[in-house]
């Protein structure tokens, strides 16, 4: 094993980075006592909404929430179906069930990894009310495709853009694509708080209203109640430090884009699955996974030669105990399945060294070598 260790993300260089404009940001939130909300939020919100090109961004405390409130906003509630993917965190399957409906899935495109627009429109039924694409691992969906069936059907496009911060589609951000669009910013996203944070993002006045009010326990003014909310509001500091982050998003980006140029040119002969960027697409490498049958066995050797890996994810939502009463078995979603037995996320962080992006891909080349079929 080598003596050099290779982390798979590495928060505290970030956080170094930005020490300076970070701790004061942070002072100025204390110094204010505006704790829940208040300026510095809205201040987020602002330049969250003109990154992403919507007209509104509403700052909640999680992704979650997040999705709850946009689902929630277009109309979804108990009986109605959603058509979304099996192969992403199990946030998006719950928040549905939140509303008290059913999540469907149909399989994926085996290159993108993304949901399938060609299986989507034989899924819908008329309790269908949404379609929740997932733009995974920084790869957007195929939003043209996506945006013609729901606009031909008269139903809700919700984005689950939780990884996909600054990702496009000829030229145009994620997130503002469908009727509303929900972004995380847990610490390791590309855009990470400090903390639990998220956001709405619309272009839809109305639904942006509701989603603020909705945050706030359901009162447009204190201790007057107008719908049954939730207590999903951003707290101040969360505000002030993606306030500061705001400022480093892009940088950041296309350092992860030069990595995975990098990772594509050192691994293109290695037989291992890539991520395709398809043309006009603007991927944001949140994620940079391989693929390989032999994902376990790659795994292990990966950590014996002191590289940190990670599994994004290795149980598909519908084989997941949790939503076992949907009643789907093994064989249902065959593609997804593949995916999540055999891809392997490797290390992939703006900050990440020239040599360590150089010795990830050497260990894998050299096992792939061996092990893989070229």
């Amino acid at each position: 094993m080598s003596s050099e260790q290779i982390p798979f993300v590495d928060l505290g260089a970030q956080y170094q980075s930005i020490k300076t404009e970070v701790d004061a940001a942070v002072l100025a939130a204390l110094d204010s006592t505006a704790f829940v909300l208040g300026p510095r939020v809205a201040e987020f919100e602002a330049r969250f909404a003109d990154y992403v090109g919507a007209a509104h961004a509403i700052g909640v405390n999680s992704g979650t929430s997040a999705l709850h409130l946009a689902l929630l906003a277009a109309g979804v509630g108990r009986g109605d179906e959603v058509i979304t993917t099996p192969l992403t965190f199990i946030a998006t399957a719950a928040a549905i069930d939140y509303t008290g409906a059913t999540p469907v899935f149909v399989d994926i495109d085996p290159v993108t990894r993304n949901i399938d627009p060609a299986l989507i429109e034989a899924a819908i039924t008329p309790r269908t009310k949404a379609v929740m694409p997932v733009h995974l691992h920084g790869l957007p969906a195929d939003l043209p495709a996506i945006r013609a069936i729901t606009d031909r059907h008269d139903i809700a496009l919700i984005e689950d853009a939780a990884q996909a911060h600054g990702a496009a589609v000829d030229g145009r951000a994620v997130g503002a694509t469908g009727t509303l669009g929900c972004f995380s910013f847990y610490p390791g996203k590309n855009l990470g708080a400090y903390g639990e944070a998220g956001a709405v993002v619309t272009n839809d006045a109305s639904l942006a209203e509701l989603v603020r009010v909705q945050r706030d326990w359901g009162a447009r003014s204190k201790y007057e109640h107008d719908l049954k909310g939730f207590n999903y509001r951003m707290e101040g500091i969360q505000g002030a430090v993606l306030g500061v982050k705001m400022g480093h998003i892009e940088r950041w980006t296309e350092a992860r884009r030069n990595i995975a140029a990098r990772y594509d040119e050192l691994l293109g002969s290695s037989g291992l699955g890539l991520p395709i960027e398809p043309k006009g697409y603007r991927h944001v490498y949140h994620v940079y996974a391989v693929r390989s049958r032999r994902r376990d066995a790659l795994q292990t050797h990966l950590e014996e030669q002191g590289i940190q890996s990670g599994i994004h994810y290795p149980i598909p939502v519908h084989l997941q105990k949790a939503f076992a009463e949907l009643g789907r078995t093994i064989g249902d979603f065959p593609l997804a399945e593949a995916a999540a037995d055999e891809m392997l996320s490797i290390p992939m962080y703006p900050e990440m060294p020239d040599e360590h992006v150089e010795r990830v891909a050497a260990v894998l080349c050299s096992w792939a070598d061996c092990h893989e079929d070229s």
